[in-house]
Parts: C-alpha cells; structure tokens; sequence
C-alpha cells in the first residue's frame, strides 16, 4: 500500500497546471478556467487527492468551522433545528461542530474554552447563556456568538429568538376565545427567556380579557418533569379545563397524563395549547394546537448575520425577533358561551 500523501504540487503536475491554480480551484471563492476545472478535478480524483482543510487555515487564518453548543435533543424542536443550521452553513462554505452541554451557565464555560481552542470563526449557542466574563473574552478574541431560541441582556451578544411574548398573548386569546374558565399554564426552566417572556405574554393576555391564571406548574423543558407537573395540576379537585404548555414537548407529556391517567377527553374536557410547531405535534395521535415557531426563517437570519460577522460585513451584534402565528388543531375547540 502506498502511503506517500498526494500534495497540491501533485495534481498540479499531473494535470499539467500550475500550483496556485490547484489552490484555487479547491478554494470556495476561488477562480479558474473550465479546462483548467476539468484538469485538475480529473488529476484529484486519479491520485485520490483531498485539500488540507486545517493547513489552509493556518494561511488564511480562518478554519471555516462554526461552533455549536446545544443543550439538550430530548427536544424535537433541536435535531430539525441543527439539521437546518448545518445545511446553511455547508451551502455558505462552512462547517458545523457540535459540543454538548446542560443549560447552566458554569458548565458552558470549558465547553466554550474547548471550541476557541480549535480556532472557530464563530459560536453559535442553542437555549443555553454565556456569563459576561465569557462574553467578553469572545469578543476580545474577535469571535462572534450569536444565541438562537434564547436571548441575554449583553449587548456584546447577538441573538435570534421569536416573538415570545406575542405567542403566549395568541395562546391566551384562544381560549378566552373558547370560554374557558379553569386556565392553567404549564412552565419550561424558569431561567430561560423564551419561558419568562411566553408567561409574560400569557397573563398579559389573560389580564386583558379580565381572566386570571388558575393553576400553575412547573415542567422545565423535559417530559418527565412535565408529566410530573401535569399530574399535580390535575390532581385538584376542580381541574383544569385548559392549559397552555411552555413548549410541544412537554405538551405531549401533559396531554399523555391527561388521557391515559386521568382518563379526560381533550378537547372536550381539558384543552392543551403548546409552543413551537414540531412535525409531530401535526401526527393524528397528538393534533396539537400551538405557537409555530417560524424556524426557516429563524435559521436564516442566524446564518446570515453571524456569517456577516465573522466576514466583517458587520461589526455591531444585533437581536432579531421573528413574528409567531398560531396553528389550530385538534386539541382545542370553540366553546358557545350561550
């Protein structure tokens, strides 16, 4: 077996052009005639030749990768996300590096240490937060972070979420639409934006149509812990005729307790409003009403503007809000008040 590693100098000579247009060619960006393309793509594949990404990077001083730290993908809402992200970066040149890490603060910082060690161009962080000092360390080193599904008040960071709020006032509107009376919410981790702005946005509504909150939980963002909560709040003697769930995925929790333990018929006997939109939530066993999340264009805008950053088409981090709408399924349905 021959183990010598074909070079650039290599294929230049077998395609019978010059170095720098083999540097070029495997260059995103880069430029050479369609023969001189066909020459050298053809020379690549005889000799089995692949760029050195990482020795490029040490030229150019960017490696190209974005650094990814995610929470946890108990959630569905996150693989289609990722997913998502990783396509949009790929179509744009660049690669995707996912670190794992729990959504406090202190375990974020080694995770974060780990990703500069390898050089990213950029951090992108998934419903996790990043302390100040971190913050400014990034910022020192000219590495940009940018937050998806969750923001933070350091204006050093930029940050892609919904319009939280909005999207609990639209679930509060529903079911005093409906004439529910018993209205309850079920609540993700409490230290997250996206859970304090959607209750926000719920009592507001609520406050609004004279309505108060009859009974509240607590889920933190996980099935078994919302389940738990579900249980508690249906438990009271006089339950609950609705409920409005802080995500999907603890709505499918509570609307499993719901049915299978306490035995309730939902619509007809407790509604559940959840908050995202995930492909399941549309499967005939759930036909979940909820808060769509707009994730194409919440994917987009991250991609876009963090990339500006990275190649200094902007240098002020900016917070974008992407408008919610709301999908009526079967979990809900329209009460006559007469």
């Amino acid at each position: 077996m021959n183990n010598t590693k074909i070079t650039s100098h290599d294929v230049a000579r077998h395609a019978g052009v010059s170095q720098s247009a083999v540097s070029r060619y495997f260059t995103p960006g880069g430029s050479v005639s369609k023969k001189k393309a066909a020459l050298i793509q053809a020379a690549a594949d005889e000799l089995g030749y692949r760029p050195n990404v990482l020795a490029r990077s040490m030229i150019t001083g960017r490696s190209k990768i974005v650094g990814l730290v995610v929470a946890y993908f108990e959630n569905q809402f996150y693989p289609e996300v990722i997913e998502l992200l990783s396509v949009g970066l790929q179509a744009k040149g660049y690669h995707v590096l996912v670190f794992m890490a729990s959504r406090t603060v202190g375990d974020v910082e080694p995770i974060v240490q780990e990703m500069l060690d390898y050089q990213v161009d950029g951090i992108l962080m998934l419903s996790v937060s990043m302390s100040s000092t971190l913050a400014e360390q990034c910022a020192s080193q000219g590495i940009p972070v940018m937050l998806f599904n969750r923001d933070q008040a350091d204006d050093r960071l930029s940050s892609v979420t919904s319009e939280n709020g909005a999207g609990g006032e639209l679930a509060a509107e529903l079911l005093v639409k409906g004439g529910y009376e018993r209205i309850a919410y079920l609540a993700g981790f409490e230290g997250a934006s996206t859970q304090i702005l959607r209750e926000q946005g719920f009592l507001k509504g609520l406050k609004a149509a004279g309505k108060s909150l009859y009974a509240r939980e607590v889920g933190d963002f996980h099935y078994d812990q919302a389940a738990a909560a579900a249980r508690r709040l249906f438990n009271m003697d006089t339950k609950p005729d609705a409920v409005f769930v802080g995500n999907d995925h603890m709505a499918f929790a509570a609307m499993d307790v719901i049915r299978h333990e306490f035995h309730l018929s939902i619509p007809d006997d407790v509604a559940v409003v959840g908050f995202d939109d995930v492909p399941i939530a549309a499967w005939p066993s759930f036909n979940l009403t909820t808060i769509r999340q707009d994730v194409d264009t919440m994917v987009d805008e991250t991609v876009n503007r963090l990339l500006d950053m990275v190649e200094g088409r902007a240098t002020e981090p900016s917070k974008v809000r992407i408008p919610v709408s709301l999908v009526e399924r079967g979990s809900t349905r329209t009460l006559s008040k007469g």
